[in-house]
Protein backbone atom coordinates (compact mmCIF):
# COMPACT_ATOMS: atom_id res chain seq x y z
CA UNK A 1 0.00 0.00 0.00
CA UNK A 2 2.99 2.44 1.03
CA UNK A 3 4.59 1.45 -2.01
CA UNK A 4 1.57 2.36 -4.23
CA UNK A 5 1.08 5.42 -2.75
CA UNK A 6 4.94 6.53 -2.86
CA UNK A 7 4.78 5.28 -6.97
CA UNK A 8 1.38 7.49 -7.41
CA UNK A 9 3.39 10.60 -5.74
CA UNK A 10 6.51 10.30 -7.71
CA UNK A 11 3.92 9.96 -11.21
CA UNK A 12 2.26 13.31 -10.51
CA UNK A 13 5.91 14.53 -9.60
CA UNK A 14 7.01 13.59 -13.07
CA UNK A 15 4.26 14.72 -14.19
CA UNK A 16 4.30 18.73 -12.76
CA UNK A 17 8.16 18.01 -13.86
CA UNK A 18 7.08 18.30 -17.65
CA UNK A 19 4.34 20.30 -17.46
CA UNK A 20 6.70 22.95 -16.24
CA UNK A 21 9.37 22.07 -19.07
CA UNK A 22 6.98 22.27 -21.71
CA UNK A 23 5.35 25.61 -20.51
CA UNK A 24 9.16 26.96 -19.82
CA UNK A 25 10.60 25.37 -23.87
CA UNK A 26 7.62 27.03 -25.52
CA UNK A 27 8.26 30.36 -23.60
CA UNK A 28 11.39 30.05 -24.90
CA UNK A 29 10.54 29.03 -28.26
CA UNK A 30 7.95 32.20 -28.79
CA UNK A 31 9.81 34.97 -26.34
CA UNK A 32 13.03 34.39 -28.15
CA UNK A 33 14.34 37.68 -29.11
CA UNK A 34 10.91 39.71 -28.56
CA UNK A 35 11.29 43.47 -27.89
CA UNK A 36 8.75 46.09 -28.21
CA UNK A 37 9.29 47.41 -31.69
CA UNK A 38 9.35 43.32 -33.27
CA UNK A 39 6.84 41.35 -30.91
CA UNK A 40 3.75 41.87 -33.02
CA UNK A 41 5.94 40.75 -36.10
CA UNK A 42 7.20 37.70 -34.45
CA UNK A 43 3.77 36.43 -32.52
CA UNK A 44 1.80 36.36 -35.63
CA UNK A 45 4.60 34.03 -36.70
CA UNK A 46 5.55 31.49 -33.85
CA UNK A 47 2.17 31.29 -32.47
CA UNK A 48 0.43 29.37 -35.60
CA UNK A 49 3.87 27.22 -35.48
CA UNK A 50 3.92 26.42 -31.72
CA UNK A 51 0.27 25.48 -32.30
CA UNK A 52 1.00 23.15 -34.98
CA UNK A 53 4.04 21.96 -33.17
CA UNK A 54 1.73 21.28 -29.68
CA UNK A 55 -0.93 19.85 -32.24
CA UNK A 56 1.36 17.43 -34.14
CA UNK A 57 3.26 16.13 -30.88
CA UNK A 58 -0.43 15.41 -28.96
CA UNK A 59 -1.80 13.84 -31.95
CA UNK A 60 0.92 11.62 -32.57
CA UNK A 61 1.70 10.43 -29.68
CA UNK A 62 -1.67 9.97 -28.24
CA UNK A 63 -2.71 7.86 -31.86
CA UNK A 64 0.28 5.83 -31.69
CA UNK A 65 -0.23 4.86 -27.54
CA UNK A 66 -4.12 4.20 -28.52
CA UNK A 67 -2.93 1.85 -31.97
CA UNK A 68 -0.34 -0.01 -29.56
CA UNK A 69 -3.57 -1.07 -27.29
CA UNK A 70 -5.86 -1.81 -29.96
CA UNK A 71 -2.68 -4.42 -31.71
CA UNK A 72 -1.64 -5.14 -28.43
CA UNK A 73 2.13 -4.87 -29.69
CA UNK A 74 4.18 -2.07 -27.86
CA UNK A 75 6.39 -1.39 -31.53
CA UNK A 76 3.56 -0.23 -33.31
CA UNK A 77 2.63 2.70 -34.81
CA UNK A 78 -0.25 4.16 -36.80
CA UNK A 79 2.48 4.83 -39.81
CA UNK A 80 2.34 1.00 -40.44
CA UNK A 81 -0.72 1.33 -42.47
CA UNK A 82 1.07 3.43 -44.77
CA UNK A 83 -0.19 6.95 -44.17
CA UNK A 84 3.30 8.68 -44.32
CA UNK A 85 3.95 6.44 -47.58
CA UNK A 86 0.23 7.47 -48.75
CA UNK A 87 0.57 11.20 -48.04
CA UNK A 88 4.18 11.71 -49.86
CA UNK A 89 2.66 9.59 -53.18
CA UNK A 90 -0.21 12.51 -53.06
CA UNK A 91 2.12 15.00 -53.73
CA UNK A 92 4.09 13.64 -56.28
CA UNK A 93 0.95 12.24 -58.25
CA UNK A 94 -0.67 15.96 -57.77
CA UNK A 95 2.77 17.53 -59.12
CA UNK A 96 3.14 15.22 -61.98
CA UNK A 97 -0.39 15.59 -62.88
CA UNK A 98 -1.06 19.50 -62.62
CA UNK A 99 2.16 21.17 -61.61
CA UNK A 100 3.85 22.40 -58.32
CA UNK A 101 2.51 25.77 -59.17
CA UNK A 102 -1.44 24.26 -59.49
CA UNK A 103 -3.41 24.93 -56.90
CA UNK A 104 -4.20 21.54 -55.77
CA UNK A 105 -0.51 21.93 -54.73
CA UNK A 106 0.76 25.49 -54.26
CA UNK A 107 -2.83 26.63 -52.44
CA UNK A 108 -2.09 25.20 -48.37
CA UNK A 109 -5.86 24.73 -47.72
CA UNK A 110 -7.35 22.85 -50.91
CA UNK A 111 -3.59 20.65 -50.35
CA UNK A 112 -4.53 20.11 -47.21
CA UNK A 113 -8.05 19.41 -47.94
CA UNK A 114 -7.38 17.09 -50.39
CA UNK A 115 -4.57 14.72 -48.86
CA UNK A 116 -6.90 14.68 -45.44
CA UNK A 117 -9.78 13.53 -47.38
CA UNK A 118 -8.00 11.34 -49.84
CA UNK A 119 -6.21 9.41 -46.49
CA UNK A 120 -9.89 9.25 -44.99
CA UNK A 121 -11.00 7.96 -47.76
CA UNK A 122 -8.12 5.22 -47.98
CA UNK A 123 -9.06 4.18 -44.88
CA UNK A 124 -12.60 3.87 -44.91
CA UNK A 125 -12.16 1.91 -47.72
CA UNK A 126 -9.89 -0.59 -46.32
CA UNK A 127 -11.23 -0.61 -43.37
CA UNK A 128 -14.82 -1.04 -45.06
CA UNK A 129 -13.48 -4.06 -47.04
CA UNK A 130 -11.68 -5.88 -44.47
CA UNK A 131 -13.90 -5.50 -41.49
CA UNK A 132 -16.96 -7.30 -43.29
CA UNK A 133 -14.91 -10.70 -43.38
CA UNK A 134 -15.60 -12.63 -40.74
CA UNK A 135 -12.90 -13.45 -38.23
CA UNK A 136 -11.52 -10.81 -38.89
CA UNK A 137 -7.80 -10.30 -37.61
CA UNK A 138 -6.43 -7.07 -36.98
CA UNK A 139 -2.67 -8.22 -37.81
CA UNK A 140 -3.45 -9.54 -41.19
CA UNK A 141 -4.93 -5.85 -41.70
CA UNK A 142 -1.69 -4.57 -40.60
CA UNK A 143 -0.07 -6.41 -43.17
CA UNK A 144 -2.14 -4.94 -45.39
CA UNK A 145 -1.07 -1.80 -44.58
CA UNK A 146 2.32 -2.63 -44.91
CA UNK A 147 2.21 -3.90 -48.53
CA UNK A 148 -0.29 -0.66 -49.32
CA UNK A 149 2.83 1.38 -47.75
CA UNK A 150 5.31 -0.18 -49.99
CA UNK A 151 3.06 0.02 -52.94
CA UNK A 152 2.99 3.72 -52.57
CA UNK A 153 6.62 4.04 -51.92
CA UNK A 154 7.60 2.40 -55.40
CA UNK A 155 4.77 4.36 -57.19
CA UNK A 156 6.40 7.72 -55.63
CA UNK A 157 10.06 6.54 -57.00
CA UNK A 158 8.32 6.13 -59.81
CA UNK A 159 6.95 9.64 -60.77
CA UNK A 160 9.98 11.17 -58.76
CA UNK A 161 12.01 9.77 -61.86
CA UNK A 162 9.73 11.55 -64.17
CA UNK A 163 9.40 15.18 -62.56
CA UNK A 164 11.52 17.61 -64.08
CA UNK A 165 14.23 18.60 -61.27
CA UNK A 166 12.75 22.07 -60.83
CA UNK A 167 9.67 20.43 -59.57
CA UNK A 168 11.14 17.80 -57.41
CA UNK A 169 12.90 20.84 -55.97
CA UNK A 170 9.58 22.16 -55.03
CA UNK A 171 8.71 18.88 -53.74
CA UNK A 172 11.07 17.99 -51.17
CA UNK A 173 9.66 19.92 -48.49
CA UNK A 174 6.19 18.38 -48.77
CA UNK A 175 8.67 14.76 -48.14
CA UNK A 176 9.74 15.82 -44.57
CA UNK A 177 7.90 17.35 -41.18
CA UNK A 178 8.16 21.26 -41.58
CA UNK A 179 7.12 23.36 -38.68
CA UNK A 180 8.04 26.48 -40.97
CA UNK A 181 5.81 27.02 -43.80
CA UNK A 182 2.55 25.79 -42.07
CA UNK A 183 -0.51 28.02 -43.10
CA UNK A 184 -2.07 29.87 -39.88
CA UNK A 185 -5.74 28.62 -40.81
CA UNK A 186 -4.97 25.53 -41.16
CA UNK A 187 -3.62 25.54 -37.57
CA UNK A 188 -6.36 26.93 -36.15
CA UNK A 189 -9.12 24.69 -38.37
CA UNK A 190 -6.90 21.61 -37.22
CA UNK A 191 -7.79 21.76 -33.38
CA UNK A 192 -11.60 21.40 -34.22
CA UNK A 193 -11.15 17.23 -35.37
CA UNK A 194 -8.16 16.81 -33.41
CA UNK A 195 -9.92 18.22 -30.35
CA UNK A 196 -12.82 15.74 -31.02
CA UNK A 197 -11.08 12.93 -31.89
CA UNK A 198 -9.13 13.83 -28.75
CA UNK A 199 -11.72 13.82 -26.31
CA UNK A 200 -13.64 10.41 -27.73
CA UNK A 201 -10.91 8.49 -27.03
CA UNK A 202 -10.13 10.20 -23.35
CA UNK A 203 -13.69 9.16 -23.12
CA UNK A 204 -13.37 5.73 -24.45
CA UNK A 205 -10.05 4.98 -22.22
CA UNK A 206 -11.40 3.13 -19.60
CA UNK A 207 -12.62 0.65 -22.02
CA UNK A 208 -9.35 1.21 -23.68
CA UNK A 209 -7.86 -0.37 -20.46
CA UNK A 210 -9.81 -3.58 -20.53
CA UNK A 211 -8.85 -4.12 -24.34
CA UNK A 212 -5.04 -3.43 -23.03
CA UNK A 213 -6.15 -7.44 -21.33
CA UNK A 214 -6.17 -8.56 -24.50
CA UNK A 215 -8.88 -9.35 -27.35
CA UNK A 216 -10.60 -12.47 -25.47
CA UNK A 217 -10.58 -11.05 -21.86
CA UNK A 218 -11.98 -8.35 -23.14
CA UNK A 219 -14.68 -10.04 -24.59
CA UNK A 220 -15.14 -11.99 -21.28
CA UNK A 221 -15.50 -8.08 -19.59
CA UNK A 222 -18.46 -7.67 -22.24
CA UNK A 223 -16.52 -5.20 -24.73
CA UNK A 224 -17.53 -5.47 -28.61
CA UNK A 225 -13.74 -5.67 -29.33
CA UNK A 226 -13.90 -5.56 -33.39
CA UNK A 227 -17.04 -3.00 -32.58
CA UNK A 228 -14.35 -1.03 -30.80
CA UNK A 229 -11.44 -1.08 -33.15
CA UNK A 230 -13.32 -0.22 -36.18
CA UNK A 231 -14.44 3.05 -34.54
CA UNK A 232 -10.73 3.84 -32.84
CA UNK A 233 -8.91 2.98 -35.93
CA UNK A 234 -11.01 5.65 -37.72
CA UNK A 235 -10.94 7.97 -35.21
CA UNK A 236 -6.64 7.13 -34.86
CA UNK A 237 -6.81 7.78 -39.08
CA UNK A 238 -8.44 11.41 -38.84
CA UNK A 239 -5.41 12.48 -36.21
CA UNK A 240 -2.74 10.90 -38.24
CA UNK A 241 -4.22 12.42 -41.59
CA UNK A 242 -4.27 15.98 -40.01
CA UNK A 243 -1.26 15.84 -38.26
CA UNK A 244 0.73 14.41 -41.56
CA UNK A 245 -1.50 16.63 -44.15
CA UNK A 246 -0.89 19.35 -41.69
CA UNK A 247 3.47 19.18 -40.96
CA UNK A 248 4.13 16.65 -42.88
CA UNK A 249 5.24 13.03 -42.09
CA UNK A 250 6.80 11.91 -38.86
CA UNK A 251 7.47 8.10 -39.06
CA UNK A 252 9.22 7.17 -35.51
CA UNK A 253 7.79 9.88 -33.36
CA UNK A 254 5.32 8.43 -31.95
CA UNK A 255 7.34 4.87 -31.20
CA UNK A 256 9.07 7.47 -29.20
CA UNK A 257 7.63 9.18 -27.33
CA UNK A 258 5.26 5.95 -26.50
CA UNK A 259 8.02 4.15 -25.51
CA UNK A 260 9.58 6.64 -23.10
CA UNK A 261 6.46 7.36 -21.43
CA UNK A 262 5.92 3.52 -20.79
CA UNK A 263 9.56 3.44 -19.30
CA UNK A 264 9.17 6.55 -17.06
CA UNK A 265 5.56 5.46 -15.83
CA UNK A 266 4.78 2.09 -14.78
CA UNK A 267 1.06 2.88 -15.56
CA UNK A 268 -1.57 1.50 -17.44
CA UNK A 269 -4.56 3.59 -17.49
CA UNK A 270 -4.91 5.44 -20.57
CA UNK A 271 -5.72 8.87 -18.96
CA UNK A 272 -2.64 9.03 -17.93
CA UNK A 273 -0.69 7.92 -20.24
CA UNK A 274 -2.60 10.44 -22.71
CA UNK A 275 -1.69 12.86 -20.65
CA UNK A 276 1.75 11.98 -19.81
CA UNK A 277 2.57 11.40 -23.59
CA UNK A 278 1.02 14.20 -24.42
CA UNK A 279 3.29 16.48 -22.75
CA UNK A 280 6.51 14.21 -22.94
CA UNK A 281 5.67 14.54 -27.09
CA UNK A 282 5.57 18.53 -26.47
CA UNK A 283 8.90 18.81 -24.44
CA UNK A 284 10.58 16.69 -27.43
CA UNK A 285 9.13 18.29 -30.35
CA UNK A 286 9.50 21.86 -29.33
CA UNK A 287 12.52 21.44 -28.03
CA UNK A 288 13.99 19.07 -30.96
CA UNK A 289 12.55 22.26 -33.34
CA UNK A 290 14.35 24.98 -30.92
CA UNK A 291 18.12 23.60 -31.36
CA UNK A 292 17.11 22.51 -35.31
CA UNK A 293 16.76 26.29 -35.78
CA UNK A 294 19.53 27.54 -32.67
CA UNK A 295 21.95 25.41 -32.94
CA UNK A 296 21.53 23.53 -35.99
CA UNK A 297 21.04 26.82 -37.78
CA UNK A 298 18.29 25.25 -40.22
CA UNK A 299 21.19 22.88 -41.65
CA UNK A 300 18.91 19.72 -40.99
CA UNK A 301 15.13 18.98 -40.69
CA UNK A 302 13.50 17.50 -37.18
CA UNK A 303 12.28 14.91 -39.25
CA UNK A 304 15.94 13.48 -40.27
CA UNK A 305 16.66 13.39 -36.40
CA UNK A 306 13.32 11.99 -35.42
CA UNK A 307 13.83 9.40 -38.07
CA UNK A 308 17.30 8.54 -37.48
CA UNK A 309 17.16 8.87 -33.64
CA UNK A 310 13.43 6.36 -34.37
CA UNK A 311 14.55 3.87 -36.20
CA UNK A 312 17.58 2.84 -33.89
CA UNK A 313 15.18 3.10 -30.80
CA UNK A 314 13.07 0.65 -32.68
CA UNK A 315 15.91 -1.67 -33.73
CA UNK A 316 17.16 -1.87 -29.87
CA UNK A 317 13.34 -2.36 -29.01
CA UNK A 318 13.48 -5.49 -31.37
CA UNK A 319 16.66 -7.03 -29.59
CA UNK A 320 15.82 -6.32 -26.42
CA UNK A 321 12.40 -8.11 -26.66
CA UNK A 322 13.99 -10.96 -28.35
CA UNK A 323 16.36 -11.13 -25.79
CA UNK A 324 13.88 -11.17 -22.94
Amino acid sequence: MLNALKGKLADRLKIILLSVAAIIIIALFIGQGLNADNYSFFLSLRVPKILAIVLAAIAISVSSLVFQTITNNRILTPSILGFDSLYVMIQVIIVVAFGSMSMWFSDPIVNFLLSTLIMIGFSLLLFGLYFKRKNSNVFTLLLIGIVCGSLFSSVTSFFTMLIDPNEFAVLQNSMFASFNNVNSDLVYWSIIPLAICFLYLYRISNTLDVLWLGADNAKSLGVDTQKLTIRVMLVLTIMIAVSTALVGPVLFFGLIVVSLTREMFNRYQHRFLMLACSLLSVVLLVGGQFLIEKVFSFDTTISVIINFAGGSYFLYLLMRNKLS
